[in-house]
């Protein structure tokens, strides 16, 4: 049950990151991107601080990078 809780918590905040979804800015991804890695730290009993932080640069980089950008029909 201690590793299915923060995987219970983080999915709501990546299913919003699908197509259609309502996240559209840098800050909002960002935020998003900090809250799953410190999930993902706690579930593999890593250093918090540092998955935030990775998982918060990993959101606001990545329409930038063209991996979470809207299709554009």
């Amino acid at each position: 049950m201690k590793r299915i809780l923060p995987l219970a918590l983080v999915l709501p905040l990546l299913a919003a990151c699908g197509p259609g979804g309502f996240i559209d800015s840098d800050m909002e991804r960002g935020l998003v991107g900090a809250a799953v890695g410190y999930g993902a730290a706690e579930v593999v009993d890593g250093n918090h601080d540092r998955g935030a932080i990775i998982g918060g640069l990993a959101g606001v980089f990545c329409d930038d990078a063209g991996m979470c950008s809207r299709a554009r029909y």
